[in-house]
């Protein structure tokens, strides 16, 4: 029998950084009857393979995950493998386009090796719901899909939104959060995590838990992270993500570059402080007892210690220092090598670079647009020194140089 916190203290890590909790009544009776028991709440997250890579926005819902599994529940990292031959349609205008087995297979294996960088990979059940949706044959699937209508599936916004301006919505749209319900049917899930905008497949598995006799799940709900804008969501397509994978340099000097607004944020929903203490934080730097900078530098090491150890999280925050604090070059930059014909200037002449293409080759830019937008308003610097022209030149090749861009920097070699 499994000894748990006090109802209150539990409820008090679960509900830090979330957005809605469906119900929040029937969270406290289910951990009581937990406690009374001894029995483990089995509580679940769905991730579709679409990417090889995750983002610290991937982690949101994986540090609800890990709060949960420190409470001593039971948790489920789902890998939608079966669902991801449909997409989930979450969120988008068109039809999302299906992978190939191959693709989401791929994916699948690197998204194990990165979610124990979070989780307890020992006390982590790992599931793949083609395990039951890949038996299913066609009637079974049919007597499923007839536990909704087509007019509760227009409820959901993006459909009704799809639908109202006459774009194409394919019947198999349909079909994903009833597969996204039936997971938390046969995983007998008693809490589902899922971001704000998956509010209607979650609340599908209610509905069919309820169908199949079982008491139905509780949904815990998490915001969507900003990335490094402060606007869009964390996306790599958008150039404002946090690779969970980039190297400790990288990442501290990204995290350093947030606004000092969003990184309450980012405090509340990707470190494991308490909201209270999360609150003392931000209420020292509103009295003066604290400066910003120190508590973003102290976010900044406690994320990246996170994916790689304090010693590491140390070493980038003492070089982000020197680079940035103390004008020095830092010494474990992130060294790219590129090729002159990826970067050269006019008509590809001898040792002139076009510096918009460096910034874009590099990740430092989105788009060229951005690039020149950035190099226009002398954000961009090389080797310490303001960048004065789109086209530079290099004294000879090979040429190495300290490409900055706001707070994030590369060396680049360039052959």
């Amino acid at each position: 029998m499994t000894d748990f916190l006090p109802v209150d203290e539990q409820m008090d890590l679960l509900q830090k950084g979330a957005a809605e909790i469906i119900r929040v009544a029937d969270l406290r009776e289910r951990l009581e009857d937990s406690r009374k028991t001894g029995r483990p709440l089995r509580i679940k997250a769905g991730f579709d393979p679409t990417a090889p890579d995750l983002h610290l926005g991937h982690t949101v819902l994986m540090r609800k995950l890990r709060h949960f599994q420190q409470l001593g529940h039971t948790v489920i990292f789902l890998v939608g493998d079966f669902t991801s031959l449909i997409g989930d349609p979450t969120g988008r205008n068109v039809t999302r386009k299906p992978l190939t087995r191959e693709q989401i297979d791929a994916n699948a294996e690197t998204y194990k090796q990165q979610v124990f960088k979070i989780l307890d990979e020992k006390l982590t059940e790992v599931r793949y719901n083609s395990e039951w949706l890949g038996k299913l044959d066609y009637e079974q699937t049919i007597r499923l899909a007839a536990r909704f209508t087509v007019s509760q599936m227009l409820e959901r916004d993006d459909f009704h939104k799809r639908f109202q301006a006459e774009q194409p919505i394919s019947l198999h749209e349909f079909l994903y959060p009833v597969m996204q319900g039936y997971d938390s049917v046969c995983l007998e899930c008693d809490v589902e995590l899922g971001g704000t905008d998956q509010k209607f497949n979650l609340l599908c598995g209610r509905e069919l838990q309820r169908q199949y006799g079982q008491k139905p799940q509780i949904v815990l709900m998490t915001p969507i992270l900003e990335g490094l804008d402060g606007v869009q969501k964390m996306s790599k397509s958008l150039g404002n993500a946090i690779g969970i994978n980039e190297p400790p340099a990288e990442m501290y000097g990204k995290l350093m570059s947030i606004s000092d607004e969003l990184m309450w944020k980012y405090w509340v929903l990707l470190t494991d402080l308490k909201q209270s203490e999360v609150d003392a934080l931000q209420a020292s730097v509103a009295t003066g007892s604290a400066h910003p900078m120190e508590v973003k530098k102290r976010l900044a090491r406690t994320i990246t210690a996170d994916f790689y150890g304090e010693e590491a999280a140390q070493s980038a925050d003492e070089n982000w220092a020197r680079m940035f604090q103390q004008k020095e070059t830092a010494e474990d930059l992130e060294e790219v090598s590129i090729t002159f014909a990826d970067v050269a200037g006019p008509e590809g002449t001898l040792q002139q670079i076009r510096l918009s293409k460096l910034l874009v080759h590099l990740g430092l830019a989105a788009s060229g647009a951005e690039a020149n937008r950035k190099i226009a308003e002398k954000a961009v610097k090389l080797d310490g020194e303001p960048a004065a022209a789109a086209i530079i030149s290099v004294p000879a090749l090979p040429a190495r140089i300290v490409v900055r861009l706001g707070k994030r920097a590369k060396v680049v070699v360039i052959a």
